[in-house]
């Protein structure tokens, strides 16, 4: 019954992955205005929240593939790098989602609510919260181990390198414009990246590990049930 539920609910994220990549990519905005977080065709992958959740749209596909072809007995189980796959992706989303909730959102000029409008509603909340609950409660990842929590940290690693070598590149007297800054982190000075990379570290494998020990113990109680 999990499987076939995480079949329909990974289903789900990619639809919901394509609508969000589509509206962004045509400027649809049918929720009324948002706040900074929109751009059309390719400058739009300049953000970490289109990164994270097309890379969860296609982690997701490749799972339900590999997860019919479980069913139907052509595999016996599902490769580690597919679970790693979704692991990376997850964490992606996951921060996406803590980031918008705890950060941008109290701060958005348009109220916090402006934060999940139009894209924005699958990309800062469908897609993340509805790939949070297969991966925790409905997949059975028991070839991850610990280390791969350090692997599950990868994308924030790469987006940390491209924002701060953009943030530094067009840093003017110590101070950076928020159209290279869009998600507002050093706008105090470029001196406070050595306080936010380290931060942003080690909050995205906080979630990283999270993840994986919720997902080892639900699966942990399933094997004990059985």
């Amino acid at each position: 019954m999990k499987q076939k539920i995480s079949i329909a609910l990974n289903t789900i994220i990619v639809i919901f992955s394509v609508i969000g990549t589509v509206l962004m990519l045509l400027g649809i905005q049918f929720m009324g205005p948002e706040d900074g977080f929109s751009a059309k065709r390719i400058e739009m992958f300049r953000f970490y929240t289109v990164d994270s959740n097309v890379l969860m749209g296609i982690a997701s596909l490749f799972f339900i593939i590999y997860e019919l072809k479980l069913i139907n007995k052509k595999i016996d189980k599902i490769p580690t790098k597919i679970y790693i796959l979704k692991l990376i992706a997850t964490v992606g989303v996951t921060l996406t989602f803590l980031v918008v909730v705890l950060y941008l959102a109290p701060i958005a000029s348009y109220g916090y609510f402006s934060m999940f409008r139009n894209a924005n509603l699958f990309f800062h909340l469908l897609v993340p919260v509805l790939s949070i609950i297969t991966f925790c409660f409905l997949e059975k990842t028991e070839s991850l181990e610990f280390k791969h929590t350090f692997i599950g940290i990868s994308t924030m690693i790469l987006y940390t390198i491209f924002y701060a070598t953009n943030i530094l590149i067009h840093a003017e007297n110590g101070k950076v414009s928020p159209i290279y800054d869009w998600y507002w982190f050093v706008q105090k000075g470029v001196w406070s990246i050595v306080i936010v990379i380290p931060i942003i570290s080690g909050f995205t494998y906080l979630i990283s590990l999270s993840l994986w020990k919720i997902n080892k113990s639900n699966n942990k109680v399933k094997c004990n049930r059985d």
